[in-house]
C-alpha cells in the first residue's frame, strides 16, 4: 500500500536513487569503455546508446499506456528494475554488460512513469514546480555521485563502486515496493484491463501519427525531438570529450558535474518558477532553447578549461527547457492520458536517446577523436590542439556545433507552439454556444478537435 499519499516526494526519491546509482558509476564507465572498445570508442558507444535509444522508442507509448490502465506503481518497479539490472555486470563482464544496457532500453523510460505519476497528484497549476523539482532531483543525484564514486574507485577500485551501485539499485526497488503508493485512483482505470490496450496503443509510429495530426502537440514534440537530439549526443561522449580533448581528470571531470548539478537545481527550482509566472511557459521553453544553443556553441569552440566550466553555468540554465515542456505537454491531456502522452514524449527522448549518440560518434569519428593510451588525471589531447595545422584547434568540438544548429530549428518550430490549452479553450467555447446551435456546433467541433487531446484510445 505504500506509504502514506502519493505525492511528488514519492518520485523524487525513485529518480534521486536511480541516477544516484548511475552517477557512482562516472568514473568507471570511462574506464570499461576504453578497455572494451579501445579503438573508435565515441562511434561503438554511440552505436550501443543508439540500440537502447531505439528500443525506448518503441516500447515507451506502450508502458505509458499501460500504466494509465494498471496503476503507476507497477510500471515504477518495471523501469527501474530493468534501468539498473545492467550495473552489476560492468566488472563481472564488460562485453555482457553493454548487450544489457543495449536491451535494457525496452524498459529504460522511468521519466515517462515518474511524470505521469506527479501529474495524478498534482493540479494543473502545480506541474510546472512539480517538474521541475523532478529535474531538480536527476540534478541533485548527480552532484556528488560522481564525486565519491572517483573517490572510492581511486582509494579501493572499481569492484567497490559497482558493488555501491548496486545496492542504491537494491535500495531503490525495496523503496518503489513497500513505500511508494499507488498514484493513480481506481475509479480512473478502465473495468477490463486487457480489453484497452490495443495495437495501435503500442505502436509508436501510430502514436506519431496522431501527433502529426494534432496541430498544438505536433510543434511540442518536433521540439522536443530537436532540442534532445544534441543533447543525448552530449550525454554520451562529453565526459570522455573533456577527459581527451580538453584535458580533465577525473577529479576535475566529477568537480564539473557537481557545480553544473548545483546551478542546474537552482535553475529549475527558483528560476523557473519565476519565469513562468513572469513570461510564460512557452516563452521559458524558448529561453531554455536559446541557452542551450549558447552552450552548445560554446562547447564547440572552446578549447580550454576554463571555457568548459563557463559554457557549464550556461548549460545548468538550458536544463529548465524539459520541465516547462513536460508541463506544457501534461496541460494539454487529459487526465486519463498522462501516461500515453508522457510516453509519447519519452519514445521521442529513447529516440534522441539513440540517434543522438550515434551522430555524435560518427562525428568524431570523422574528425578523428579517440581515446588514447594515457592514465585519467593525464593533461589529453594538448598536442593535437598546439598543431596550427590540424582542423581541431579551429573547432575542437565539431559535433557540439552542429548540436548547435539543430536547436536552432528547435528554437524556430518551438515559436508555432501555442501558448494555451487548445483543449480547454475548445471547452470554454462550446459552454458558450446558444443551446439552438449546439447539436451542429458538436458535429462541427467533433471534425475539428484535436486527435490527441481527445482520443482516449491512442
Amino acid at each position: 500500500q505504500g506509504i502514506d499519499r502519493p505525492s511528488v516526494y514519492h518520485a523524487m526519491v525513485v529518480i534521486f536513487l536511480e541516477f544516484f546509482a548511475w552517477g557512482l558509476l562516472t568514473t568507471p564507465m570511462l574506464t570499461v569503455l576504453h578497455e572494451t572498445f579501445p579503438d573508435h570508442t565515441f562511434l561503438k558507444n554511440g552505436l550501443i546508446q543508439s540500440v537502447k535509444g531505439f528500443l525506448s522508442f518503441l516500447s515507451a507509448p506502450l508502458i505509458g499506456a499501460l500504466s494509465d490502465a494498471w496503476g503507476r506503481k507497477y510500471f515504477l518497479l518495471v523501469t527501474v528494475f530493468f534501468t539498473c539490472a545492467p550495473i552489476p555486470l560492468m566488472r563481472i563482464s564488460p562485453r555482457w554488460y553493454f548487450a544489457m544496457i543495449s536491451v535494457s532500453g525496452i524498459f529504460s523510460v522511468t521519466f515517462s512513469v515518474i511524470f505521469a505519476y506527479v501529474a495524478d497528484v498534482t493540479q494543473e497549476h502545480e506541474r510546472t514546480t512539480a517538474y521541475g523539482l523532478i529535474s531538480a532531483t536527476f540534478a541533485a543525484s548527480l552532484v556528488t555521485s560522481p564525486a565519491i564514486g572517483a573517490y572510492l574507485s581511486t582509494s579501493y577500485g572499481d569492484n567497490l563502486v559497482v558493488l555501491v551501485a548496486t545496492l542504491v539499485s537494491v535500495v531503490d526497488i525495496c523503496f518503489i515496493l513497500l513505500a511508494v503508493p499507488e498514484s493513480l485512483p481506481e475509479k480512473m482505470r478502465p473495468a477490463s484491463r486487457g480489453a484497452c490496450i490495443s495495437w495501435e496503443q503500442a505502436d509508436p509510429f501510430a502514436s506519431l501519427k496522431k501527433v502529426r495530426k494534432d496541430s498544438t502537440v505536433l510543434p511540442i514534440c518536433i521540439t522536443v525531438f530537436l532540442s534532445y537530439l544534441p543533447e543525448a549526443g552530449q550525454y554520451s561522449s562529453f565526459f570522455l570529450y573533456l577527459r581527451q580533448v580538453i584535458g580533465f581528470g577525473s577529479a576535475s571531470i566529477a568537480a564539473f558535474i557537481a557545480v553544473v548539478g548545483v546551478l542546474s537545481i537552482i535553475a529549475q527550482t527558483v528560476f523557473l518558477s519565476i519565469l513562468m509566472r513572469s513570461i510564460g511557459n512557452k516563452n521559458t521553453v524558448l529561453l531554455g532553447l536559446g541557452f542551450q544553443i549558447l552552450q552548445l556553441a560554446w562547447y564547440g569552440f572552446g578549447s580550454q578549461s576554463w571555457m568548459m566550466w563557463a559554457a557549464g553555468g550556461v548549460a545548468a540554465m538550458s536544463s529548465i527547457t524539459f520541465p516547462a515542456i513536460s508541463a506544457l505537454v501534461s496541460r494539454n491531456a487529459e487526465s486519463d492520458q498522462q501516461g500515453v502522452v508522457q510516453g509519447i514524449i519519452t519514445g521521442i527522448r529513447g529516440l534522441c536517446n539513440g540517434l543522438g549518440p550515434a551522430l555524435y560518434g560518427f562525428i568524431f569519428f570523422l574528425f578523428h577523436v579517440e581515446l588514447n593510451e594515457l592514465a585519467p588525471d593525464q593533461t589529453l589531447g594538448k598536442k593535437a590542439m598546439q598543431d596550427p595545422s590540424d582542423e581541431r584547434t579551429i573547432i575542437p568540438g565539431p559535433p557540439f556545433l552542429v548540436g548547435a544548429c539543430i536547436v536552432l530549428l528547435a528554437f524556430l518550430v518551438a515559436l508555432f507552439i501555442p501558448e494555451h490549452s487548445k483543449a480547454s479553450s475548445t471547452r470554454k467555447h462550446s459552454n458558450s454556444i446558444s443551446g439552438t446551435l449546439s447539436n451542429n456546433v458538436d458535429r462541427s467541433s467533433e471534425e475539428d478537435v484535436e486527435p490527441l487531446l481527445q482520443d482516449s484510445s491512442l
